[in-house]
C-alpha cells in the first residue's frame, strides 16, 4: 500500500512538472523574435532540469502555431511519454500526454 501511495505521488509530480514545462516552452516560444517550434526543445530542457534526464529523455514534445476559434495564433506544446516506476523491473507503466499554450507575439 505505501508503494502505491508513492507511486502516485511521483505520477503527479512529475505530471505537474511536465505540465508546467510545457506551458513554460509555449511562452517561450511565443515571443515574437522566437521560432514557435523551438519550444519543445524548450520543455524537454526544463524538465531534464527538474527532474531527470531519463525523465526528460522519456517525452516526445512537439510544438507550432494553431489558430484559436477567435483568430488568435496559439503557439501549443504537446508532450506524450510515460512516468518511470518505482520498482525498475515494470518499467514505465504510467502514461502522460499534457499541453502547454501562449498567445502569439504579433498575433
Amino acid at each position: 500500500l505505501l508503494l502505491a501511495v508513492l507511486q502516485v505521488a511521483v505520477y503527479v509530480h512529475v505530471r505537474n512538472v511536465v505540465t508546467a514545462s510545457a506551458q513554460l516552452g509555449a511562452r517561450f516560444a511565443a515571443n515574437a523574435d522566437v521560432d514557435s517550434s523551438s519550444g519543445a526543445a524548450r520543455t524537454v530542457e526544463v524538465v531534464a532540469q527538474a527532474t531527470t534526464e531519463q525523465t526528460a529523455d522519456g517525452l516526445a514534445c512537439t510544438s507550432g502555431e494553431q489558430v484559436d476559434s477567435t483568430g488568435l495564433t496559439l503557439v501549443v506544446v504537446e508532450c506524450t511519454g510515460s512516468v518511470p516506476s518505482l520498482l525498475a523491473a515494470l518499467g514505465n507503466l504510467l502514461p502522460l500526454d499534457v499541453t502547454g499554450r501562449a498567445v502569439k507575439e504579433g498575433s
